[in-house]
């Protein structure tokens, strides 16, 4: 299964994106948010990836975080949530917000997306209440839920992403060094650390 794209973004629409591999184009549907997230057309991008096939049809997903990706899988396990819909509640709702939504069993926050009325909307947080603590954002602890989204702390965990670890374990890894060593600490540095916090 195709699990991540790392290319150029060749070309976007509505609710997908071309992204060149080595002069193959992949055509990936994707939240508004994840496409907010790409960049300029001709700019390097990697994309987190599902592929769904059905009797007549195949189509891969791309998701901006591999948090957004797991709740993705998530709700397309839920009666009634398709591919479409799932990308719907993604494009109005970030990883955290759809945790603390379906924590609280709070369906009128999720009934803000297009195409989700109440009756689906209360079967989602029904259904996904007692899965929501597992996946904080998109980690396995709460360390996602408290790093920023760009800086120093997004890069070193994208930086330990490149040399292997998991998203979640990257992240884990940053928020300790992040607490450790205070909030102006460079990229550098917080790599430094935190490939000793993964590797213990």
């Amino acid at each position: 299964m195709i699990a991540k794209l790392k290319g150029l973004l060749d070309e976007t629409g509505t609710d997908w994106a071309v992204i060149d591999v080595g002069g193959v184009g992949y055509l990936v549907h994707c939240s508004s948010k994840t496409l907010a997230a790409l960049g300029a057309k001709g700019e390097a991008c990697t994309l987190f990836t599902d592929l769904q096939v059905s009797e007549n049809d195949m189509r891969l997903l791309g998701f901006a975080q591999a948090g957004e990706r797991d709740w993705f899988r998530l709700l397309t396990g839920v009666q009634g949530v398709g591919s479409k819909v799932a990308l719907a509640i993604l494009s109005a709702l970030g990883p955290n917000e759809l945790r603390d939504a379906c924590a609280r069993i709070d369906a009128a926050t999720l009934a803000r997306a297009q195409g989700v009325g109440p009756k689906l909307a209360a079967r989602i947080v029904n259904e996904l209440k007692d899965k929501a603590g597992a996946l904080p954002g998109g980690g396995e602890s709460g360390a996602s839920a408290v790093m920023p989204a760009g800086g120093a702390s997004a890069d070193a965990v994208s930086a330990l992403q490149n040399l292997g670890f998991k998203p979640a374990v990257a992240a884990q890894a940053v928020a300790r060094a992040q607490s450790e060593l205070g909030e102006g600490a460079s990229e550098g540095e917080l790599i430094r650390v935190a490939l000793k916090r993964a590797a213990g």
